[in-house]
């Protein structure tokens, strides 16, 4: 696949139908978890769906840093299912200020671009 035929849709968060809409017809879902509860369970819902669409899917941590134990258990689940983990962003204040202040995060110096680089890395190795 060249960098012409990648499309990135950002999906709702959550597991309504904007989700079931953006996973239609895609070749790969990333599905950006929390390290919470409900960040947790709504994932496990997610995949599911995903399975339903037969849709190749990757999951990342988002703010793993803030619950290291439930990040653990997102990176367990993975690896039991079969699902690639591509990686972990760290909470980032630079990333809060960057978005309030109407700019791409792509554009500062910060672990979470950083982080953020690596994850599409690692796609790069399981799906293009």
């Amino acid at each position: 696949m060249n960098n012409e035929e990648l499309a990135i849709i950002d999906g709702s968060p959550g597991i309504g139908c904007p989700v079931i809409a953006s996973i239609s017809g895609v070749d790969m879902v990333l599905i950006v978890a929390e390290p919470s509860l409900s960040g947790i369970s709504d994932m496990k819902r997610i995949l599911r769906t995903a399975e339903i669409f037969q849709v190749r899917m990757a999951v990342c941590v988002n703010k793993y840093d803030t619950c290291i134990e439930n990040t653990e258990e997102i990176k367990r689940l993975c690896q039991r299912e079969g699902i690639p983990f591509v990686g972990c962003i760290p909470y980032d204040e630079k990333v809060s200020i960057a978005v309030n202040e109407g700019h791409s995060i792509s554009k500062i110096n910060c672990p979470a671009r950083d982080a953020l680089y690596q994850v599409y890395e690692n796609i790069k190795v399981y799906f293009i």
